[in-house]
């Protein structure tokens, strides 16, 4: 199964924060391909290979971001709440699925322009003022779906030019990509590793799923993997990731600053594609809750590059992806040199 079509099978399953069963179930089913794994009260997915030894852990994060039902109004529409970061600014019009008693397609509904006063073009509504139409009168939709069933962005997985690819939940699935894809670089040595691999629950609803696993995990050494942003039109300049140069190495007070200099200097030596991500205080992913998790753990960071965040259209470079499983390998590779020693 090559890249895009590995993707398109994480992606094609739905998973919000808080339900990612469909997420889980698929990603278990290649997990299993590498070692024994389950999925544990979290809803996380939890892997391991159990050789004695110090645990080295890997975690990126299942869920996506998306919305909720709160509520059936009187003519039929559902009334919603954000699930995780969705942006008001990008889902009037947007095409949607409801998962209620069945997939339900549905429309956020969109004033048009000639509709709306001048102080009205100015502001964006908020989330909660926004209504998900699903072609239903107010009995045919509660017979349908009801408050608490999440939605999510109907964005398929395409392909664009060269390497790129856009759809929704990329974040972080393109992540959980990489890790599988480090896995089937390893070969048989993955059962050589004192290795544990989570792909994660509730990373978009505060990371309580990495927490958990990684208290449980007791790893002495982690690395996260998560997207992070990428030079656009309209980004500001400090951003200067920039698509299809490689994973960024982070470099930040809560990350261990030798892993990441270790990192660096195989991504070097092996000539791995990479690009610097420095950040002054927390990073804002699963590594902010695994490093401080239990005893602690010696923490890292590799971000894939993304367009888009939190929307229909986010935009990646599978070779970034392919680039940040190739430097987690030959991290680990490294790994098992120094431990038959």
């Amino acid at each position: 199964m090559n890249s895009f079509e590995w993707l398109k099978k994480l992606t094609d399953c739905d998973g919000t924060s808080g339900d990612e069963t469909n997420a889980a179930a698929v990603a278990e089913a290649e997990l299993k391909r590498f070692m024994p794994c389950g999925i544990d009260r979290m809803g996380n997915v939890v892997g391991s290979t159990g050789v004695a030894g110090q645990p080295i852990l890997l975690d990126a994060h299942l869920d996506q971001i998306g919305l909720i039902v709160t509520a059936v109004d009187q003519t039929g529409f559902l009334k919603i709440a954000a699930c995780g970061g969705a942006d008001a600014l990008v889902l009037a019009a947007a095409e949607v699925t409801v998962h209620g008693k069945e997939n339900l397609p549905g429309v956020i509904v969109s004033t048009p322009p000639h509709l709306i006063g001048k102080d009205d073009k100015k502001n964006a509504r908020k989330i909660t003022e926004l209504s998900v139409d699903i072609g239903m009168t107010k009995e045919e939709a509660e017979a349908k779906a009801s408050a608490g069933d999440r939605i999510t962005l109907r964005a398929p997985l395409k392909k664009m030019l060269k390497n790129r690819v856009c759809g929704a939940s990329l974040d972080d699935r393109c992540g959980v990509l990489s890790i599988l894809l480090c896995l089937e670089k390893l070969g048989d040595l993955v059962k050589e590793l004192p290795l544990k691999v989570v792909f994660s629950a509730n990373e978009e609803t505060g990371g309580s799923g990495a927490r958990v696993a990684a208290y449980t995990a007791g790893a002495r050494e982690a690395i996260a993997v998560d997207v992070s942003f990428a030079r656009a039109p309209g980004v500001k300049e400090s951003v200067r990731a920039k698509l299809g140069k490689g994973t960024m190495i982070g470099f930040a007070p809560t990350l261990d600053h030798a892993m990441s200099k270790e990192l660096q200097q195989i991504a070097e030596a092996e000539h791995i594609p990479f690009q610097f991500e420095v950040m002054s205080g927390r990073t804002g992913t699963n590594a902010d809750d695994i490093a401080t998790a239990g005893h602690g753990a010696k923490m890292a960071l590799l971000s894939i590059p993304l367009r888009n965040m939190h929307t229909a259209g986010e935009v990646i470079d599978l070779g970034d992806v392919e680039a940040t499983a190739a430097l987690m390998a030959a991290y680990l590779k490294n790994k098992a040199v120094k431990h038959h020693a």
